[in-house]
């Protein structure tokens, strides 16, 4: 595939589809669900089916990652989730920045089923949460930090966690950890772009050069003194395609094969991995207007 072409992706494999039919038999356990959103695409990481699955069922926010994303981006978003009367915070589950106000945020959200289980007698119940999200979205982190040492697989690369399990995350909590789901059909070519920059999908599911050609474009529009500065272009880029850029990027890393020609494969895992670890800069690829 040429460098400057777009591509369409799509990943759904069949655990997935065993995954979803998990949450929906787990839901009566769980008291109320904990959403795991990158704080970088908080509508490309949100499911559209969970509406779906969860119905009415207590719903918590988390924007994860907020250390990878524009911070006053990140509270304009909390707010407009919070408007929608579910909690939301945002955290960074990897260090563990942020994620101790899940348990306020839960026994808020349930205060008065608590308080029917005291009146029933039911003490020392556990409150049970489970934890939902795309792949490679920081859950298996989350309960990790939580629980105070390794107890879910952890890796950074999406299809990681299989099984459903619940552990323990502090006095009176349980949470469950359930795998990635994305959905059969990705809403757009936008939104799997999305997901393919901040890799939540499987690199075998796309071409390496397309992508970051069009994350270049990308970024060219919503932050480019973040991208002149990184790769310090002093070139009118205005009219320049992403394959030019992503050329022009190369040569100015020495990223060169034989006789000169730039290596735009090595370039474009680069510049994948350089946005990913936010080297180019806390970036939200999904803005919304103050």
């Amino acid at each position: 595939m040429n460098g400057s072409e777009k591509q369409t992706i799509q990943w759904f494999p069949g655990h997935m589809v065993k995954t979803e039919k998990q949450i929906q038999k787990n839901l009566k356990l769980a008291d109320a669900v904990v959403e795991i959103l990158d704080a970088r695409i908080p509508l490309s990481s949100h499911n559209p089916q969970l509406g779906r699955l969860i119905g009415s069922k207590p719903r918590i926010i988390l924007m994860n990652k907020e250390d990878l994303a524009d911070s006053k981006q990140t509270a304009l978003w909390l707010n407009c989730f919070q408007k929608r009367g579910w909690g939301a915070f945002s955290a960074d589950c990897k260090s563990g920045k942020g994620i101790g106000s899940l348990l306020s945020q839960s026994e808020r959200l349930l205060s008065a089923k608590m308080e029917s289980w005291k009146e029933k007698g039911m003490t020392g119940k556990r409150i049970r949460l489970m934890a939902v999200g795309i792949p490679n979205v920081g859950k298996s982190s989350l309960i990790n930090r939580l629980a105070h040492g390794s107890r879910a697989a952890v890796e950074n690369r999406p299809g990681v966690t299989r099984t459903s399990q619940w552990f323990q995350i502090g006095k009176g909590f349980e949470m469950m950890d359930t795998p990635g789901v994305l959905w059969p059909k990705i809403s757009s070519r936008k939104a799997g772009e999305h997901l393919a920059f901040t890799g939540a999908v499987k690199e075998s599911t796309y071409d390496v050069e397309p992508i970051a050609c069009q994350l270049l474009e990308t970024l060219r529009q919503i932050a480019p003194d973040n991208l002149k500065k990184r790769y310090r272009i002093d070139e009118d880029i205005d009219e320049m395609d992403g394959f030019g850029m992503l050329k022009l990027i190369g040569r100015k890393r020495g990223m060169l094969s034989v006789g000169g020609v730039v290596n735009t494969e090595r370039a474009a895992h680069m510049l994948l991995d350089e946005f990913r670890s936010a080297k180019i800069g806390r970036i939200t690829l999904e803005p919304l207007k103050p």
